[in-house]
């Protein structure tokens, strides 16, 4: 069976210990980069169907891509904190519980 994605570090060891074989490459660093956003979108995805169980491990997994997102574009969790108090102070939270219905013309 083959898995073209990204996969944690310890997954091949992991993997090993089971008995089973795998066979991975080290991505360059665009597709590395590349692999992150696409991790993040099926972590966000596993949070939305995740049971109030589960929701802390899929959080902290989301987490994780964070991190080597900020890692591999060389960004500061500061500068992007900052950025993230901003666009609050300008556009709101999420405190209010609101959702949009509609828009008049």
């Amino acid at each position: 069976m083959q898995y073209p994605k990204l996969i944690r570090d310890h997954i091949p060891a992991i993997i090993a210990q089971s008995g089973r074989q795998c066979r991975t490459e080290t991505m360059n660093d665009e597709e590395y980069r590349q692999a992150l956003r696409a991790k993040l979108v099926e972590e966000a995805l596993e949070v939305q169907a995740a049971s109030p169980q589960e929701l802390p491990t899929e959080l902290a997994d989301v987490l994780e891509v964070f991190d080597a997102l900020l890692a591999a574009h060389n960004l500061n969790e500061a500068d992007v904190r900052a950025i993230q108090h901003t666009r609050r102070q300008e556009r709101g939270g999420f405190s209010q519980q609101l959702k949009l219905l509609e828009i008049q013309p």
